[in-house]
């Protein structure tokens, strides 16, 4: 199963860039045997549109022409569901076992996501209650698929 990050924005160079390359390269090698082939990352560009609708509307079009048919899609939302590792883990698990090509995690704009993307979301996805910037959810999503990966292959980085 293919894991697909589309994030609104781009990563500067810095701490955070390097931080997310090193979780995606170890994701990716730690995944690659246990069918979680791949983790890609497409950045998409901010809309620069007058109002936060037309914003919303640009940028999920963007995205949406990315999801793979019958992929699953999993939106970053701070009101979304707060899973544990395990819980994560076991995701992957079904879903790479219900033969889905892709996982897609979608990480929005500034300003959200359009109503048409939302509601195509088969898991809202929270990483607690606190609104963190689009750098650091990327870096702690990409440490969690990572995590996600250790658990499948019973490696020690997890210790619950």
């Amino acid at each position: 199963m293919h894991l697909l990050i589309a994030a609104v924005g781009r990563l500067k160079q810095g701490p955070e860039r390097e931080l997310a390359a090193l979780y995606r390269k170890r994701a990716e090698a730690t995944g690659r045997p246990l069918g979680l082939r791949d983790v890609e990352i497409v950045e998409i560009r901010e809309s620069r549109a007058q109002n936060a609708e037309r914003r919303r509307v640009e940028e999920s079009i963007a995205i949406a022409s990315l999801i793979p048919e019958r992929a699953i899609v999993i939106i970053l939302d701070e009101h979304g569901k707060s899973l544990d590792s395990p819980a994560l883990a076991t995701l992957l698990r079904t879903w790479r076992a219900e033969d889905r090509p892709a996982a897609c995690f979608v990480i929005g704009g500034a300003d959200g996501l359009a109503p048409s993307l939302s509601e195509r979301a088969n898991l809202k996805l929270a990483f607690g209650a606190a609104t963190w910037p689009h750098q650091l959810v990327r870096v702690m999503l990409l440490e969690q698929l990572y995590r996600a990966a250790t658990i499948l292959a019973g490696h020690p980085y997890h210790r619950a």
